[in-house]
């Protein structure tokens, strides 16, 4: 399992003077004066969910050895470790549907990026699933357009040579095994972030390589050395700078108030004022379950106070020019530091993030917190029938308009499969049933020559009746106008269409009715 440890970072803040054995191999870091460019939005993200629809078991991070997702709670949701639900359900870090929906919320929401908490290379624990995943998730991110980065967690050097799965003295060799691991793999990409062709590399601690000389010769094999960010106060070279982090070990009785919060959030940035980087991060609360798990006790509690720590957060890390802010976090649901949307609250943290994006970096930032909501569509969609050929087609090309940002033609699309597939989209409030209209069965269907289509509409009214192919482009317009009351029927021959499958779309007083048609010359 994976478990963080947060009595380190209290000892981070101490992690600032040189060590004995400092420096094996010198980097040198640019100059403050030359690291200017664009702020890069980066989610801290949590690639170590498992569910038994892909992985055959629930993790250990959705159960925590206490809970049991196959029951419900009180409330209806599945008993899972957090105190918040993901609007998907629980889901599995492997799973590609999952991954193209919070990929593509991050691109609609003004996020460029993840910095994946990464746990090594080894078949230790749950290191090798969380491996894979990562895999996974950057494949999914490259798809997108989007960055990536690593988060490294060195704390795992400890538990596997405790445990037996490493040899005592055997520790720098296998830190630079990782080290080249990483360059061989991800630190060359495109798409890897990087700042002046350096590439970025996190470090939660450090836990176990705590002398910059360790790290100077993990990096040594390396033909570009990372630019290091540790965890609070850069240490001697190689870290160019750091990174800040919920202080929960300033919590008082419980809790964080909002003056030791402000407290930290100045000393971060009086001290980073001093280094040639930085990357200050931003964080909704903190929420943990490890007490009612009994996994440990709790490491405090941080009050989002609907929304204000958040924005709050953004605005201390906005105001320190950096190249990368780092969100914290995408979904550590153990510790309620969680923007992608809940049952709780929605989609307010990304229309936050939006907000900010607009505000601070792009002004002409396109996207709006509707345009949140189709990743969940998309989605659905496809868990609504996985082997449906022609609608995994279809939310193919709605992904690519996504990533596109021809969120229209998304919604088109989208909306035409939800009435197809009998989850139709009303433009307003539905009428009482006696009062709806029907578009009824197509004769002959499929068809070769022409075929009869009817529909029957309780009272006069305004229709369309339009055809579409299964990637939401109109391909016949049949009727549009007054109608009376009663049964009408329109012939169509579909004369130059290929053969396959088409959508007619019904719409009329905001209802949408969309029939399935075939045609097989």
């Amino acid at each position: 399992m994976t478990h963080r440890v947060y009595f380190i970072l209290a000892s981070a803040w101490l992690f600032c003077s040189p060590a004995p054995d400092a420096v094996a191999q010198t980097v040198t870091p640019p100059s403050k004066a030359e690291s200017i460019s664009e702020t890069r939005i980066l989610a801290h993200y949590m690639p170590w969910y498992q569910t038994p629809s892909v992985h055959g078991f629930w993790g250990w991070h959705w159960t925590m050895n206490h809970f049991d997702p196959d029951r419900l709670d009180d409330d209806g949701f599945p008993e899972i470790a957090s105190h918040f639900q993901p609007l998907t359900g629980p889901y599995d870090s492997n799973d590609p549907v999952i991954l193209e929906y919070q990929t593509l919320l991050m691109k609609l929401s003004g996020i460029d990026g993840v910095i994946v908490d990464w746990y090594g290379i080894e078949d230790f624990w749950d290191y090798g699933l969380i491996n894979e995943s990562t895999h996974a998730l950057f494949e999914a991110i490259e798809r997108a357009g989007l960055q990536f980065s690593i988060m490294y967690e060195d704390q795992t050097i400890g538990h596997m040579r405790n445990n037996g799965h490493l040899s005592f003295g055997s520790e720098i060799e296998h830190g630079q095994a990782v080290m080249q691991y990483l360059q061989d793999n991800w630190f060359e990409k495109d798409t890897y972030a990087k700042i002046f062709e350096r590439p970025v590399l996190f470090n939660f601690g450090p836990q176990f390589f705590h002398s910059g000389a360790d790290w100077n010769q993990l990096f040594s094999t390396l033909s570009v050395p990372p630019l290091f960010f540790p965890l609070g106060r850069p240490p001697v070279n190689p870290a160019s700078g750091a990174f800040s982090w919920p202080p929960m070990f300033d919590s008082v009785n419980g809790v964080l108030s909002r003056s030791a919060l402000l407290l930290y959030l100045d000393g971060f940035a009086l001290e980073s004022s001093n280094w040639d980087h930085a990357v200050p991060s931003a964080f909704p609360g903190f929420l943990d379950i490890y007490s009612q798990a009994l996994v440990g006790p709790s490491f405090g509690f941080l009050d989002a106070s609907s929304g204000e720590t958040f924005q709050l957060t953004l605005d201390a890390a906005f105001d320190l020019d950096a190249d990368i802010v780092q969100l914290v976090t995408w979904n550590d649901y153990g510790e309620g530091t969680i923007i992608e949307p809940t049952a709780e609250f929605g989609y307010q943290y990304l229309e936050m993030v939006q907000n900010q994006r607009r505000l601070s970096i792009d002004p002409a930032f396109p996207h709006s917190v509707d345009d949140l909501e189709l990743p969940l569509r998309l989605f659905n969609l496809r868990k609504n029938d996985p082997n449906h050929a022609d609608l995994n087609q279809a939310m193919d090309s709605v992904f690519e308009s996504l990533v596109s940002g021809e969120t229209e033609a998304a919604r088109t699309v989208l909306d035409l499969w939800e009435s197809a597939l009998g989850t139709p989209v009303e433009t307003a409030e539905e009428p009482d049933i006696t009062a709806r209209f029907t578009l009824g069965e197509f004769y002959p269907n499929p068809f070769g020559i022409s075929t009869s289509i009817q529909l029957t509409l309780p009272h006069p009214a305004s229709i369309e009746l339009t055809v579409f192919d299964l990637l939401g482009r109109k391909v016949a317009s049949l009727a549009e106008g007054f109608m009376n009351q009663g049964t009408h029927s329109f012939a169509w021959n579909g004369a130059g269409l290929a053969s396959g499958a088409y959508l007619v779309r019904l719409t009329s007083e905001g209802q949408v009715r969309t029939r399935m048609l075939f045609i097989s010359r």
